[in-house]
This record gives C-alpha cells, sequence and structure tokens, in this order.
C-alpha cells in the first residue's frame, strides 16, 4: 500500500511578478528555487518542505469558485485578520459576510479571502492539522 504526502500546489496565474509579490506580502512566503526548469514558474515555501508553484499563463481563462481553495492555518489569526484589515483586502465567512470569520462546527475559526487571480485562500486556526 502507498502512502502520501502533501507536496505542492501549482497554480495557473496571469501575472507572476504580482502573484509572487502578493504571497509574500500577505502570506510572508519565501521564494525558493525552482529546481525542476528553466520555466518562468516561480515557487514558494509554504514551510516544513511545501511548496506554491505559481505558473504564468498570462493568455489562461481561469475559472474560480469558492469551493475549490487552499487553507493555510496560523496559531494567530486574530493577528492575521487584523493584517488583511491593515492591507484593505476583503475577506469573508464561508457564506459571503463580508469582513467576518466563522466559527465551525468543530470550534475551528476560518476566513476566506483572493489572490490577484481570483483563487479562494483559507486561513483558519486549525493547528493540529
Amino acid at each position: 500500500m502507498n502512502t502520501f504526502t502533501f507536496n505542492h500546489i501549482a497554480l495557473s496565474v496571469q501575472d507572476v511578478d504580482a502573484s509572487v509579490a502578493f504571497y509574500q506580502h500577505v502570506l510572508d512566503l519565501s521564494e525558493i528555487k525552482n529546481t525542476a526548469s528553466d520555466s518562468k514558474t516561480r515557487w514558494l515555501s509554504i514551510g516544513e518542505g511545501k511548496q506554491l508553484h505559481l505558473i504564468p499563463r498570462p493568455d489562461a481563462i481561469i475559472k474560480i469558485n469558492k469551493a475549490v481553495h487552499f487553507a493555510l492555518s496560523t496559531t494567530d489569526i486574530d493577528t492575521f485578520i487584523s493584517k488583511l484589515k491593515e492591507l484593505k483586502i476583503e475577506y469573508s465567512d464561508w457564506r459571503d459576510t463580508p469582513n467576518k470569520d466563522y466559527v465551525r462546527k468543530d470550534g475551528i475559526r476560518q476566513v476566506y479571502f483572493q489572490d490577484p487571480d481570483g483563487y479562494w485562500i483559507e486561513v483558519n486556526n486549525d493547528i493540529a492539522s
């Protein structure tokens, strides 16, 4: 039987420089070397060996939907929500209530916001994950 661990997320983006700047500024992700190729795809470290790959596709039509998202956890969600407010980044709960976090049935708090290409990102305080 195979066992798996999570390795990376890859997103097609219109402007790779703008996307890298967004993820560095909002989520404090560090750029790492793209060891796979000499392409313009840029890699960011999510931590613990996990990566976000941003693939430039300036002519791609990107279809978004909140149910298709990725989630990151933080130990201090209040500080992160304050950062979103400071940066004037709109966020919402799962039901699209503006500027509101959501507490799930299991007690985990979460917020959703979008990157420059419209991809949905969830940040929660589920540090046990």
